[in-house]
Protein backbone atom coordinates (compact mmCIF):
# COMPACT_ATOMS: atom_id res chain seq x y z
CA UNK A 1 0.00 0.00 0.00
CA UNK A 2 2.11 3.01 -1.05
CA UNK A 3 -0.66 5.76 0.46
CA UNK A 4 -3.74 5.62 2.11
CA UNK A 5 -3.65 9.05 3.17
CA UNK A 6 -4.98 11.31 1.17
CA UNK A 7 -2.80 14.18 3.00
CA UNK A 8 0.20 13.27 2.42
CA UNK A 9 2.40 12.63 -1.37
CA UNK A 10 1.81 11.92 -3.91
CA UNK A 11 -1.74 13.29 -3.49
CA UNK A 12 -1.55 16.68 -1.81
CA UNK A 13 -1.56 17.89 1.68
CA UNK A 14 -4.67 20.40 1.85
CA UNK A 15 -6.38 20.12 -1.58
CA UNK A 16 -10.24 21.06 -2.15
CA UNK A 17 -11.37 17.14 -2.03
CA UNK A 18 -9.45 15.16 0.09
CA UNK A 19 -8.73 17.80 2.81
CA UNK A 20 -10.83 21.33 2.86
CA UNK A 21 -14.21 19.58 1.24
CA UNK A 22 -14.26 16.94 3.58
CA UNK A 23 -13.27 18.20 6.96
CA UNK A 24 -15.93 21.30 6.60
CA UNK A 25 -18.46 18.98 5.50
CA UNK A 26 -18.06 15.65 7.65
CA UNK A 27 -17.64 18.77 10.72
CA UNK A 28 -21.34 20.68 9.45
CA UNK A 29 -22.84 17.26 9.82
CA UNK A 30 -21.77 17.65 13.03
CA UNK A 31 -24.55 20.66 13.71
CA UNK A 32 -27.84 18.67 13.71
CA UNK A 33 -26.94 16.12 15.86
CA UNK A 34 -26.36 18.63 18.67
CA UNK A 35 -29.75 19.95 18.98
CA UNK A 36 -32.60 17.46 18.64
CA UNK A 37 -31.05 15.23 20.83
CA UNK A 38 -30.49 17.37 23.95
CA UNK A 39 -32.55 16.81 26.54
CA UNK A 40 -32.95 20.27 27.75
CA UNK A 41 -34.76 21.44 25.10
CA UNK A 42 -37.93 19.04 26.13
CA UNK A 43 -37.92 18.41 29.87
CA UNK A 44 -37.61 22.12 31.55
CA UNK A 45 -40.25 22.37 34.36
CA UNK A 46 -41.84 25.85 34.78
CA UNK A 47 -43.47 27.26 37.69
CA UNK A 48 -46.36 25.33 39.16
CA UNK A 49 -49.15 25.50 41.43
CA UNK A 50 -52.54 23.15 42.46
CA UNK A 51 -55.26 24.21 40.02
CA UNK A 52 -58.44 24.60 41.46
CA UNK A 53 -61.69 23.52 39.90
CA UNK A 54 -64.16 26.32 38.11
CA UNK A 55 -67.13 24.94 40.90
CA UNK A 56 -65.34 25.80 43.58
CA UNK A 57 -67.06 28.71 45.94
CA UNK A 58 -64.36 30.40 47.00
CA UNK A 59 -64.38 34.27 47.68
CA UNK A 60 -61.07 36.11 46.86
CA UNK A 61 -59.50 35.83 49.96
CA UNK A 62 -59.75 32.29 49.80
CA UNK A 63 -58.42 31.55 46.49
CA UNK A 64 -55.36 33.43 47.42
CA UNK A 65 -54.72 32.03 50.83
CA UNK A 66 -55.85 28.32 49.18
CA UNK A 67 -52.10 27.02 48.29
CA UNK A 68 -49.67 27.14 50.95
CA UNK A 69 -46.80 28.83 51.34
CA UNK A 70 -42.98 26.57 51.77
CA UNK A 71 -39.71 27.21 51.38
CA UNK A 72 -38.38 26.04 48.20
CA UNK A 73 -34.11 26.23 46.99
CA UNK A 74 -33.69 29.07 49.66
CA UNK A 75 -36.98 31.14 48.74
CA UNK A 76 -40.31 30.84 50.51
CA UNK A 77 -43.02 30.80 47.42
CA UNK A 78 -46.78 28.76 46.96
CA UNK A 79 -46.12 25.17 47.32
CA UNK A 80 -45.96 23.38 43.70
CA UNK A 81 -47.60 20.13 44.64
CA UNK A 82 -50.16 20.89 47.62
CA UNK A 83 -53.18 22.55 48.20
CA UNK A 84 -55.52 23.06 51.24
CA UNK A 85 -58.51 21.21 51.39
CA UNK A 86 -61.09 22.65 48.89
CA UNK A 87 -64.00 21.57 51.45
CA UNK A 88 -62.83 23.11 54.56
CA UNK A 89 -62.01 26.32 52.38
CA UNK A 90 -65.22 26.29 50.89
CA UNK A 91 -66.98 26.46 54.41
CA UNK A 92 -65.01 29.15 55.72
CA UNK A 93 -65.82 31.20 52.74
CA UNK A 94 -69.21 30.42 53.24
CA UNK A 95 -69.24 31.94 57.08
CA UNK A 96 -67.18 34.92 55.82
CA UNK A 97 -64.34 34.14 57.84
CA UNK A 98 -61.06 35.59 56.91
CA UNK A 99 -57.75 33.95 56.30
CA UNK A 100 -55.21 34.47 58.88
CA UNK A 101 -56.79 36.81 60.67
CA UNK A 102 -60.11 34.60 61.69
CA UNK A 103 -58.72 31.18 60.67
CA UNK A 104 -55.09 30.13 61.22
CA UNK A 105 -53.95 28.44 57.71
CA UNK A 106 -51.13 26.37 59.72
CA UNK A 107 -53.78 24.15 61.11
CA UNK A 108 -55.52 23.71 58.06
CA UNK A 109 -55.57 19.81 56.69
CA UNK A 110 -53.95 19.91 52.96
CA UNK A 111 -54.21 17.94 49.99
CA UNK A 112 -52.21 16.62 46.84
CA UNK A 113 -53.36 18.78 43.22
CA UNK A 114 -56.75 16.67 43.02
CA UNK A 115 -57.27 18.89 39.67
CA UNK A 116 -54.14 18.91 37.84
CA UNK A 117 -51.69 21.77 37.35
CA UNK A 118 -51.19 25.93 36.43
CA UNK A 119 -48.23 26.23 34.61
CA UNK A 120 -46.25 29.78 33.75
CA UNK A 121 -46.17 30.25 30.84
CA UNK A 122 -43.21 33.24 31.17
CA UNK A 123 -40.71 31.06 29.57
CA UNK A 124 -42.45 27.86 27.83
CA UNK A 125 -45.04 27.56 26.43
CA UNK A 126 -45.08 23.76 26.51
CA UNK A 127 -42.70 21.13 27.44
CA UNK A 128 -43.09 17.45 28.09
CA UNK A 129 -43.08 17.81 31.28
CA UNK A 130 -46.46 20.47 31.31
CA UNK A 131 -47.72 18.01 28.29
CA UNK A 132 -47.83 14.88 30.42
CA UNK A 133 -47.41 16.55 33.89
CA UNK A 134 -44.10 15.46 34.94
CA UNK A 135 -44.22 17.08 38.31
CA UNK A 136 -44.52 16.33 41.71
CA UNK A 137 -45.51 12.30 42.22
CA UNK A 138 -44.23 12.17 38.86
CA UNK A 139 -41.44 14.78 39.13
CA UNK A 140 -39.22 11.53 38.35
CA UNK A 141 -39.92 10.94 34.84
CA UNK A 142 -38.70 14.16 34.16
CA UNK A 143 -34.61 12.89 34.64
CA UNK A 144 -35.68 9.16 33.43
CA UNK A 145 -36.27 11.09 30.22
CA UNK A 146 -32.96 12.04 29.93
CA UNK A 147 -31.61 9.07 31.44
CA UNK A 148 -33.33 7.16 28.70
CA UNK A 149 -31.51 9.11 26.11
CA UNK A 150 -28.30 8.37 27.41
CA UNK A 151 -29.15 4.48 27.40
CA UNK A 152 -29.86 4.62 23.62
CA UNK A 153 -26.30 6.83 23.79
CA UNK A 154 -24.89 3.63 25.13
CA UNK A 155 -26.06 0.72 22.96
CA UNK A 156 -25.26 2.99 20.31
CA UNK A 157 -21.75 3.07 21.16
CA UNK A 158 -21.59 -0.35 21.20
CA UNK A 159 -23.36 -1.24 18.24
CA UNK A 160 -21.76 1.69 16.26
CA UNK A 161 -18.43 0.16 15.75
CA UNK A 162 -19.61 -2.98 14.28
CA UNK A 163 -21.92 -1.47 11.97
CA UNK A 164 -19.18 1.06 10.75
CA UNK A 165 -17.06 -1.59 10.10
CA UNK A 166 -19.10 -4.12 8.41
CA UNK A 167 -21.55 -1.80 6.30
CA UNK A 168 -18.99 0.64 5.43
CA UNK A 169 -18.44 4.39 7.23
CA UNK A 170 -19.87 6.46 4.58
CA UNK A 171 -23.47 4.21 4.79
CA UNK A 172 -23.86 4.35 8.63
CA UNK A 173 -23.41 8.00 8.83
CA UNK A 174 -26.18 8.24 6.60
CA UNK A 175 -28.65 5.85 7.75
CA UNK A 176 -27.70 6.56 11.24
CA UNK A 177 -28.73 10.74 10.43
CA UNK A 178 -31.60 9.06 9.13
CA UNK A 179 -32.54 7.23 12.42
CA UNK A 180 -32.25 10.46 14.29
CA UNK A 181 -33.97 12.60 12.04
CA UNK A 182 -37.07 10.28 10.93
CA UNK A 183 -37.65 9.50 15.21
CA UNK A 184 -36.97 12.94 16.17
CA UNK A 185 -39.97 13.75 13.94
CA UNK A 186 -41.90 10.81 14.89
CA UNK A 187 -41.64 12.41 18.47
CA UNK A 188 -43.33 15.30 17.63
CA UNK A 189 -46.31 13.77 17.16
CA UNK A 190 -45.94 11.59 20.95
CA UNK A 191 -49.17 11.03 22.48
CA UNK A 192 -47.65 9.71 25.51
CA UNK A 193 -44.43 9.89 28.07
CA UNK A 194 -43.90 6.06 28.22
CA UNK A 195 -43.93 6.72 23.67
CA UNK A 196 -41.88 9.99 23.65
CA UNK A 197 -39.01 7.91 26.21
CA UNK A 198 -39.23 4.80 23.70
CA UNK A 199 -38.42 6.84 20.63
CA UNK A 200 -35.96 8.93 22.59
CA UNK A 201 -33.61 5.88 23.01
CA UNK A 202 -34.19 5.06 19.25
CA UNK A 203 -32.72 9.02 19.26
CA UNK A 204 -29.72 8.62 21.31
CA UNK A 205 -28.82 5.42 19.45
CA UNK A 206 -28.51 7.58 16.19
CA UNK A 207 -27.26 10.30 16.98
CA UNK A 208 -24.31 8.88 18.68
CA UNK A 209 -23.88 6.29 15.74
CA UNK A 210 -23.86 9.34 13.49
CA UNK A 211 -21.06 10.85 14.92
CA UNK A 212 -18.73 8.14 15.34
CA UNK A 213 -19.27 7.23 11.70
CA UNK A 214 -18.69 11.15 10.93
CA UNK A 215 -15.53 11.01 13.45
CA UNK A 216 -14.21 7.80 11.87
CA UNK A 217 -14.25 8.75 8.36
CA UNK A 218 -12.73 11.98 8.83
CA UNK A 219 -10.22 10.37 11.04
CA UNK A 220 -9.34 7.99 7.89
CA UNK A 221 -9.35 9.93 4.84
CA UNK A 222 -7.81 13.48 6.23
CA UNK A 223 -3.80 13.58 6.66
CA UNK A 224 -2.12 13.62 9.56
CA UNK A 225 -1.47 17.59 10.32
CA UNK A 226 -5.31 18.01 9.29
CA UNK A 227 -6.58 14.50 11.28
CA UNK A 228 -5.76 16.10 14.69
CA UNK A 229 -7.34 19.41 14.15
CA UNK A 230 -10.52 17.75 12.55
CA UNK A 231 -10.49 15.41 15.95
CA UNK A 232 -10.03 18.58 18.19
CA UNK A 233 -11.65 21.27 16.85
CA UNK A 234 -13.29 20.44 13.62
CA UNK A 235 -16.14 18.10 14.99
CA UNK A 236 -15.89 19.48 18.58
CA UNK A 237 -16.34 23.28 17.85
CA UNK A 238 -19.32 22.39 15.09
CA UNK A 239 -21.04 20.43 17.73
CA UNK A 240 -21.07 23.36 19.87
CA UNK A 241 -22.75 25.43 16.99
CA UNK A 242 -25.41 23.01 16.89
CA UNK A 243 -25.32 23.33 20.97
CA UNK A 244 -25.83 26.93 20.47
CA UNK A 245 -28.47 27.02 17.90
CA UNK A 246 -30.73 25.00 20.28
CA UNK A 247 -31.36 28.63 22.87
CA UNK A 248 -31.64 30.39 19.92
CA UNK A 249 -34.62 27.92 18.67
CA UNK A 250 -36.00 27.84 21.51
CA UNK A 251 -35.94 31.88 22.33
CA UNK A 252 -38.70 32.15 19.06
CA UNK A 253 -40.19 28.58 19.31
CA UNK A 254 -41.60 27.65 23.17
CA UNK A 255 -43.96 25.21 22.34
CA UNK A 256 -42.14 21.66 22.66
CA UNK A 257 -43.66 20.15 19.69
CA UNK A 258 -42.70 23.20 17.10
CA UNK A 259 -39.45 23.59 18.55
CA UNK A 260 -38.53 19.66 17.82
CA UNK A 261 -39.65 19.79 14.83
CA UNK A 262 -37.37 23.00 13.83
CA UNK A 263 -34.09 21.25 15.18
CA UNK A 264 -34.69 18.06 13.68
CA UNK A 265 -35.50 19.00 9.84
CA UNK A 266 -32.03 20.83 8.82
CA UNK A 267 -30.84 16.92 8.67
CA UNK A 268 -32.90 16.77 5.75
CA UNK A 269 -29.94 19.60 4.26
CA UNK A 270 -27.49 16.27 4.90
CA UNK A 271 -28.93 14.13 2.26
CA UNK A 272 -27.52 15.61 -0.74
CA UNK A 273 -24.27 15.62 0.62
CA UNK A 274 -24.28 11.76 -0.36
CA UNK A 275 -22.78 12.34 -3.39
CA UNK A 276 -20.01 14.30 -2.23
CA UNK A 277 -18.46 12.94 0.95
CA UNK A 278 -16.34 9.58 -0.31
CA UNK A 279 -16.15 6.15 1.61
CA UNK A 280 -13.18 5.26 3.28
CA UNK A 281 -10.58 3.87 1.05
CA UNK A 282 -8.52 2.28 4.51
CA UNK A 283 -12.14 0.88 5.11
CA UNK A 284 -12.72 -0.46 1.31
CA UNK A 285 -9.08 -1.77 1.40
CA UNK A 286 -9.69 -3.85 4.12
CA UNK A 287 -12.64 -5.02 2.77
CA UNK A 288 -10.86 -5.98 -0.22
CA UNK A 289 -12.03 -3.39 -2.53
CA UNK A 290 -9.37 -2.34 -4.03
CA UNK A 291 -10.10 -0.80 -7.37
CA UNK A 292 -13.20 1.09 -5.12
CA UNK A 293 -10.67 2.86 -2.99
CA UNK A 294 -8.35 3.89 -6.10
CA UNK A 295 -11.33 5.31 -7.87
CA UNK A 296 -11.92 7.49 -4.70
CA UNK A 297 -8.15 8.37 -4.45
CA UNK A 298 -7.44 9.09 -8.15
CA UNK A 299 -10.31 11.35 -8.11
CA UNK A 300 -8.71 13.41 -5.09
CA UNK A 301 -5.69 13.94 -7.08
CA UNK A 302 -7.36 14.91 -9.80
CA UNK A 303 -9.31 17.33 -8.31
CA UNK A 304 -5.95 18.74 -6.74
CA UNK A 305 -4.18 18.98 -9.84
CA UNK A 306 -1.78 16.19 -8.64
CA UNK A 307 -0.77 12.80 -10.83
CA UNK A 308 -2.06 9.64 -9.66
CA UNK A 309 0.94 6.95 -9.22
CA UNK A 310 0.63 4.29 -11.88
CA UNK A 311 0.71 1.76 -8.92
CA UNK A 312 -1.04 3.40 -5.57
CA UNK A 313 -0.98 -0.43 -3.52
CA UNK A 314 1.15 -2.96 -3.17
CA UNK A 315 -0.91 -6.29 -2.72
CA UNK A 316 1.93 -7.77 -1.16
CA UNK A 317 1.81 -4.61 1.29
CA UNK A 318 -1.81 -4.57 1.43
CA UNK A 319 -1.57 -8.62 2.58
CA UNK A 320 0.34 -8.01 5.26
CA UNK A 321 -1.55 -4.72 6.65
CA UNK A 322 -4.33 -7.47 6.99
CA UNK A 323 -2.67 -9.87 9.41
CA UNK A 324 -3.92 -9.00 12.78
CA UNK A 325 -3.09 -10.27 16.13
CA UNK A 326 -6.62 -11.20 17.74
CA UNK A 327 -6.92 -10.09 21.19
CA UNK A 328 -10.18 -9.98 23.40
CA UNK A 329 -11.73 -7.34 26.15
CA UNK A 330 -9.34 -9.64 28.86
CA UNK A 331 -6.48 -8.31 27.30
CA UNK A 332 -7.62 -4.76 29.06
CA UNK A 333 -7.11 -6.44 32.42
CA UNK A 334 -4.81 -9.19 31.91
CA UNK A 335 -1.54 -7.56 33.19
CA UNK A 336 -1.27 -5.03 36.57
CA UNK A 337 0.02 -1.97 34.38
CA UNK A 338 -2.77 -2.41 31.77
CA UNK A 339 -5.38 -3.14 34.49
CA UNK A 340 -4.47 0.09 36.42
CA UNK A 341 -4.59 1.97 33.30
CA UNK A 342 -8.36 0.57 32.58
CA UNK A 343 -9.50 0.94 36.13
CA UNK A 344 -8.70 4.52 35.95
CA UNK A 345 -9.56 5.56 32.57
CA UNK A 346 -13.02 4.21 33.20
CA UNK A 347 -13.23 5.75 36.56
CA UNK A 348 -11.94 9.21 34.93
CA UNK A 349 -14.09 9.16 32.06
CA UNK A 350 -17.10 8.27 34.11
CA UNK A 351 -16.80 11.19 36.67
CA UNK A 352 -15.79 14.02 33.39
CA UNK A 353 -19.35 12.64 31.37
CA UNK A 354 -21.34 12.96 34.80
CA UNK A 355 -19.56 16.89 35.28
CA UNK A 356 -20.11 17.97 31.63
CA UNK A 357 -23.91 16.43 30.90
CA UNK A 358 -24.57 17.55 34.67
CA UNK A 359 -23.74 21.07 34.22
CA UNK A 360 -25.23 21.14 30.63
CA UNK A 361 -28.68 19.79 31.75
CA UNK A 362 -28.87 21.91 35.10
CA UNK A 363 -28.25 25.17 32.71
CA UNK A 364 -32.08 26.24 33.01
CA UNK A 365 -32.22 25.77 36.34
CA UNK A 366 -29.60 28.89 36.86
CA UNK A 367 -30.54 32.53 37.99
CA UNK A 368 -31.55 34.91 34.90
CA UNK A 369 -32.78 33.61 31.58
CA UNK A 370 -32.58 30.70 30.80
CA UNK A 371 -31.65 30.71 27.17
CA UNK A 372 -28.95 33.58 27.80
CA UNK A 373 -27.24 30.86 30.24
CA UNK A 374 -27.76 27.94 27.89
CA UNK A 375 -26.23 29.52 24.80
CA UNK A 376 -23.17 30.77 27.40
CA UNK A 377 -23.31 27.49 28.14
CA UNK A 378 -22.81 26.75 24.25
CA UNK A 379 -20.10 29.02 23.60
CA UNK A 380 -18.09 28.51 26.40
CA UNK A 381 -17.20 24.92 24.88
CA UNK A 382 -15.53 26.94 21.94
CA UNK A 383 -12.62 28.49 23.76
CA UNK A 384 -12.52 25.11 26.03
CA UNK A 385 -12.15 23.12 22.91
CA UNK A 386 -9.27 25.43 21.56
CA UNK A 387 -7.14 25.62 24.57
CA UNK A 388 -7.34 21.46 24.74
CA UNK A 389 -5.83 21.61 21.44
CA UNK A 390 -3.26 24.30 22.45
CA UNK A 391 -2.25 21.94 25.46
CA UNK A 392 -2.47 18.81 23.13
CA UNK A 393 0.33 20.14 21.14
CA UNK A 394 2.75 21.74 23.72
CA UNK A 395 2.58 20.79 27.12
CA UNK A 396 2.37 17.03 28.68
CA UNK A 397 -1.67 15.41 28.73
CA UNK A 398 -1.30 14.61 32.50
CA UNK A 399 -0.54 17.87 34.48
CA UNK A 400 -2.78 19.30 31.39
CA UNK A 401 -5.95 17.37 31.71
CA UNK A 402 -5.30 17.30 35.78
CA UNK A 403 -5.23 21.66 35.81
CA UNK A 404 -8.27 21.85 33.53
CA UNK A 405 -10.13 18.88 36.30
CA UNK A 406 -8.59 21.29 38.96
CA UNK A 407 -10.13 24.26 37.80
CA UNK A 408 -13.54 22.72 36.33
CA UNK A 409 -13.81 21.27 40.10
CA UNK A 410 -12.90 23.79 42.75
CA UNK A 411 -15.00 26.64 41.27
CA UNK A 412 -17.88 24.26 40.95
CA UNK A 413 -16.97 23.78 45.28
CA UNK A 414 -16.84 27.74 45.71
CA UNK A 415 -20.39 28.59 44.16
CA UNK A 416 -22.06 27.83 47.58
CA UNK A 417 -19.74 30.34 48.92
CA UNK A 418 -21.34 33.28 46.72
CA UNK A 419 -23.50 35.21 48.22
CA UNK A 420 -27.74 34.89 47.05
CA UNK A 421 -27.25 38.33 45.63
CA UNK A 422 -24.74 37.70 43.65
CA UNK A 423 -26.19 35.95 40.62
CA UNK A 424 -23.98 36.96 38.01
CA UNK A 425 -20.90 35.56 39.96
CA UNK A 426 -22.76 32.39 40.53
CA UNK A 427 -23.07 31.78 36.48
CA UNK A 428 -19.39 32.87 35.85
CA UNK A 429 -18.34 30.12 38.14
CA UNK A 430 -20.94 27.75 36.72
CA UNK A 431 -19.42 28.43 33.54
CA UNK A 432 -15.88 28.35 34.19
CA UNK A 433 -16.81 24.70 35.47
CA UNK A 434 -18.13 23.82 32.30
CA UNK A 435 -14.94 25.23 30.66
CA UNK A 436 -12.32 23.00 32.71
CA UNK A 437 -14.21 19.94 32.73
CA UNK A 438 -15.04 20.60 28.75
CA UNK A 439 -11.57 20.37 28.27
CA UNK A 440 -10.50 17.70 30.03
CA UNK A 441 -13.17 15.93 28.19
CA UNK A 442 -11.42 16.99 24.74
CA UNK A 443 -8.00 15.81 26.35
CA UNK A 444 -8.89 12.29 27.56
CA UNK A 445 -9.73 10.94 24.04
CA UNK A 446 -6.55 11.48 23.11
CA UNK A 447 -4.87 10.64 26.20
CA UNK A 448 -6.67 7.40 26.92
CA UNK A 449 -5.98 6.17 23.13
CA UNK A 450 -2.18 6.91 23.85
CA UNK A 451 -1.54 4.82 26.66
CA UNK A 452 -2.95 2.12 25.15
CA UNK A 453 -0.84 -0.22 23.11
CA UNK A 454 -2.16 -0.88 19.24
CA UNK A 455 -3.55 -3.92 19.82
CA UNK A 456 -6.17 -2.85 22.22
CA UNK A 457 -6.66 0.30 22.00
CA UNK A 458 -9.77 0.46 19.89
CA UNK A 459 -11.29 -2.03 22.93
CA UNK A 460 -9.63 0.56 25.93
CA UNK A 461 -10.97 3.77 24.16
CA UNK A 462 -14.03 1.90 23.60
CA UNK A 463 -14.10 0.31 27.03
CA UNK A 464 -13.49 4.03 28.27
CA UNK A 465 -16.35 5.34 26.66
CA UNK A 466 -18.69 2.81 27.49
CA UNK A 467 -17.68 4.01 31.16
CA UNK A 468 -18.57 8.13 30.19
CA UNK A 469 -22.38 6.67 28.81
CA UNK A 470 -22.91 5.16 32.39
CA UNK A 471 -21.83 8.86 33.19
CA UNK A 472 -24.12 10.73 31.15
CA UNK A 473 -26.99 8.07 32.44
CA UNK A 474 -26.27 9.27 36.38
CA UNK A 475 -26.14 13.16 35.41
CA UNK A 476 -29.45 13.80 35.39
CA UNK A 477 -30.31 12.45 38.95
CA UNK A 478 -26.90 14.69 40.12
CA UNK A 479 -29.21 17.71 38.63
CA UNK A 480 -32.70 16.24 39.82
CA UNK A 481 -31.00 16.92 43.40
CA UNK A 482 -31.24 20.19 43.38
CA UNK A 483 -34.86 20.10 44.43
CA UNK A 484 -33.22 19.38 47.79
CA UNK A 485 -30.65 21.64 47.83
CA UNK A 486 -29.75 23.79 45.23
CA UNK A 487 -26.15 23.63 45.80
CA UNK A 488 -25.87 19.52 46.42
CA UNK A 489 -25.32 18.85 42.85
CA UNK A 490 -22.04 21.10 42.34
CA UNK A 491 -20.61 20.14 45.71
CA UNK A 492 -21.08 16.71 44.43
CA UNK A 493 -19.62 17.51 40.60
CA UNK A 494 -17.12 19.44 41.91
CA UNK A 495 -15.78 16.86 44.72
CA UNK A 496 -16.10 14.31 42.48
CA UNK A 497 -14.00 16.50 39.80
CA UNK A 498 -11.26 17.18 41.80
CA UNK A 499 -10.84 13.90 42.96
CA UNK A 500 -10.26 13.16 38.99
CA UNK A 501 -7.94 15.77 38.60
CA UNK A 502 -5.99 13.67 41.77
CA UNK A 503 -6.31 10.37 39.83
CA UNK A 504 -5.00 11.67 36.63
CA UNK A 505 -1.68 12.54 38.47
CA UNK A 506 -0.93 8.55 38.74
CA UNK A 507 -0.91 7.57 34.93
CA UNK A 508 1.86 7.51 33.35
CA UNK A 509 2.85 10.43 30.37
CA UNK A 510 2.78 9.57 27.04
CA UNK A 511 3.59 13.22 25.84
CA UNK A 512 6.16 13.15 23.35
CA UNK A 513 6.37 9.49 23.44
CA UNK A 514 6.45 6.81 21.04
CA UNK A 515 2.77 5.23 20.70
CA UNK A 516 3.14 1.43 22.41
CA UNK A 517 2.28 -1.37 20.01
CA UNK A 518 2.33 -4.52 22.41
CA UNK A 519 0.82 -4.21 25.79
CA UNK A 520 4.58 -5.06 27.26
CA UNK A 521 5.54 -1.72 25.61
CA UNK A 522 2.84 0.60 27.58
CA UNK A 523 4.32 2.80 29.78
CA UNK A 524 4.87 2.17 33.08
CA UNK A 525 2.82 3.15 35.99
CA UNK A 526 4.18 4.08 39.37
CA UNK A 527 7.13 6.14 37.91
CA UNK A 528 9.02 2.61 36.25
CA UNK A 529 11.12 3.68 33.82
CA UNK A 530 10.45 3.71 30.10
CA UNK A 531 12.86 2.67 26.89
CA UNK A 532 10.86 5.02 25.12
CA UNK A 533 11.96 8.10 23.17
CA UNK A 534 10.82 11.24 22.00
CA UNK A 535 8.97 11.13 18.62
CA UNK A 536 8.88 13.67 15.44
CA UNK A 537 6.13 16.32 15.17
CA UNK A 538 4.05 14.78 12.56
CA UNK A 539 3.69 11.42 15.19
CA UNK A 540 3.29 13.66 17.85
CA UNK A 541 0.13 15.58 16.44
CA UNK A 542 -1.46 12.83 14.83
CA UNK A 543 -1.16 10.17 17.97
CA UNK A 544 -4.03 7.51 16.52
CA UNK A 545 -6.53 6.69 14.46
CA UNK A 546 -9.80 6.44 16.94
CA UNK A 547 -11.51 3.54 15.02
CA UNK A 548 -14.91 2.47 16.15
CA UNK A 549 -15.10 4.25 19.08
CA UNK A 550 -17.32 6.73 20.39
CA UNK A 551 -17.99 10.45 21.56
Amino acid sequence: MQDLRMGSPPLGEWGPLSSRLVFFLLSAMIVPMASPGSPSSSWPAPEHRCRLPPSANLSREWLNASIPREVQGGREGPSRCRRYRLESLANFSALGLQPGRDVDLSQLEQEKCLDGWEYSRELYLSTIVTEWNLVCDDDWKAPLTASLFFVGVLVGSFISGQLSDKFGRKKVLFATLGVQTGFSFLQVFSTSWEMFSVLFVIVGMGQISNYVAAFVLGTEILGKTVRIIFCTLGVCIFYAVGYMLLPLFAYFIRDWQMLLLALTLPGLLCIPLWWVIPESPRWLISQGRVQEAEIIIRKAAKTNGITAPDVIFDPMEEMTSQKQQTHTILDLVRTKNIRFVTIMSVIIWMIISVGYFGLSLDTPNLHGDAYINCFLSAVIEVPAYIIAWVLLRNLPRRYSMAAALFLGGCVLLFIQLVPPHLHILSIILVMLGKFGITSSFSIVYVYTAELYPTVVRNMGVGASSMASRLGSILSPYFVYLGAYDRFLPYILMGSLTVLTGILTLFLPESYGMPLPDTIEQMLRVKGQASNSTRVSKDEEESPVILKSTAF
